[in-house]
């Protein structure tokens, strides 16, 4: 049976439990009616990634990391080169078009190494394992032809594994995460810091680079755990206590600011991280907690919300076609969700101090009456829940869309599932039966299949 768990941890304070809506065994929306469970990992399986089009990698706690055929759940090959836990992975593409430079896959590990692996043969091609503390985060600059690695320190690396560049040492745990901005900049989370890098040629004739500090943002009251891309002109940081603002990538200055982002507290009152990803029509999705919040970079509101997603912390989301939307937790779950523009509003009650945003907003004397006028309120959509996905047994850590190969998921029960379209596999399963009958000679000329 499909469900959908409404709902959150109870009151610390005691109080009555959520409660549980059924959406029944029919999900006519879902498309991922069937699954095929793979399981070659003995661990965590913590991260994925894409190489191309047929092919994923994943990445798991015992240091091994495998390479996939998404149409077939064939493992091609396995990258054995790490003794500790995977921490970072991703693809960097070749940019020569005759093809003389392949393209890399990137892992880095607890055991301080990163190394780079051809992704058509599966071979180490470089290794790196002078770091002064673990790798926590790579990037790979296309245009540049370099990536980066980053930690305690921030690198720059060629793509024969060459140092050429590298800062100062970091405190506060380091380099967590880091995005690309227009020329040649970087913006890391280090921190409560956001802190722009500049990247650039050293003097002429050398093959060393600049890694120059242009500027040092101390604007939020807790560890900063997410960057994203919205635009070319806009990108936005998320920390854990819910906060989110909203930058200008070319100056670096500050187009809203929400610090008030509800959250719901654990059962160890730990703050929960805060997870974003941009998505189509200026939205932003953010994820705090078990929550999710629908954050219009336009308009600087909130513009629909789940308070209840999931009934454990979000790990994961992703946008995919069609206004959709699919997250995954630590309850094990994956759910698909539609953001739908609200035909007629009725009254909402907003909270106190929910969404304020500095320079923009409703008036503090609205915030705690029902409101009618889309203007006030900002809540012109909602999120349904379209579809749940029940596979795994255990906290799922993230997952990949693959268009017409559906999603994969891996989890802390150390399987990876793909989820298929059902009607797309019984037509392929129907086509294969017929063409095998054909051959047998079981069928008559005269019956084709459509």
């Amino acid at each position: 049976m499909f469900r959908w768990l409404l709902g959150s941890r109870e009151p610390q304070g005691g109080g009555e439990k959520s409660a549980i809506l059924n959406i029944g065994e029919e999900q006519t929306q879902n498309p991922y009616t069937e699954l095929t469970a793979l399981k070659a990992h003995l661990d965590i399986v913590r991260f994925l990634v894409q190489v191309d089009d047929n092919r994923f990698a994943s990445a798991c706690d015992d240091g091994s990391v495998l390479v996939w055929d998404v149409q077939t759940g064939e493992v091609l090959f396995e990258l054995l080169g790490h003794t500790q836990k995977i921490t970072a992975i991703v693809v960097f593409p070749g940019n020569e078009p005759d093809g003389e430079r392949v393209d890399l896959i990137l892992t880095a590990s607890s055991d301080k190494t990163v190394i780079g692996w051809d992704c058509e043969s599966g071979q180490q091609l470089q290794k790196a394992s002078d770091f002064h503390s673990t790798v926590k985060t790579l990037m790979g600059l296309q245009s540049l032809d370099v990536w980066l690695s980053g930690g305690s320190e921030l690198r720059v690396w060629n793509r024969d594994f060459k140092l050429l560049a590298e800062s100062d040492f970091f405190a506060d745990g380091g380099i967590v995460t880091m995005i690309e901005l227009a020329k040649n900049c970087i913006a890391t989370a280090i921190g409560r810091d956001l802190i722009i890098f500049k990247l650039g040629a050293a003097a002429t004739g050398s093959d060393k680079w600049d890694i120059s500090q242009v500027k040092c943002i101390s604007v939020h009251q807790d560890i900063i755990r997410t960057l994203i891309n919205v635009n070319e002109l806009s990108f936005v940081s998320g920390s854990h206590a819910g906060e989110l603002i909203v930058w200008d990538a070319l100056d670096w200055s500050v187009q809203a600011f929400e610090r008030n982002l509800s959250r719901i507290p654990s059962s160890q009152d730990v703050p929960q991280e805060n997870k974003m990803l941009p998505v189509q029509e200026e939205c932003i999705y953010v994820a705090v907690g078990r929550s999710i919040y629908v954050y219009n970079s336009h308009t600087k509101r909130v513009i629909a919300y789940q308070k209840n997603a999931h009934d454990s912390d979000i790990q994961h989301m992703a946008n995919i076609p069609n206004r959709q939307l699919v997250s995954c937790s630590e309850d094990g779950s994956v759910r698909i969700w539609e953001l739908k523009s609200k035909q007629q509003l009725q009254a909402e009650s907003v909270p106190a101090g929910f969404f304020s945003i500095w320079g923009f907003g409703k008036s503090g004397r609205h915030s705690n009456h029902a409101v009618k006028k889309t203007p006030d309120s900002g809540i012109v959509a909602s999120l349904e829940l379209i579809g749940d996905l029940i596979g795994h047994s255990s906290s799922v850590q993230m997952f990949l869309y693959f268009h017409a190969h559906g999603l994969v998921t891996c989890s802390a029960d150390h399987l990876i599932i793909i989820w298929k379209e059902g009607k797309q596999v019984s037509r392929l399963r129907s086509l294969l039966l017929f063409q095998k009958l054909e051959q047998n000679g079981d069928l008559q000329p005269r019956f084709s299949l459509h």
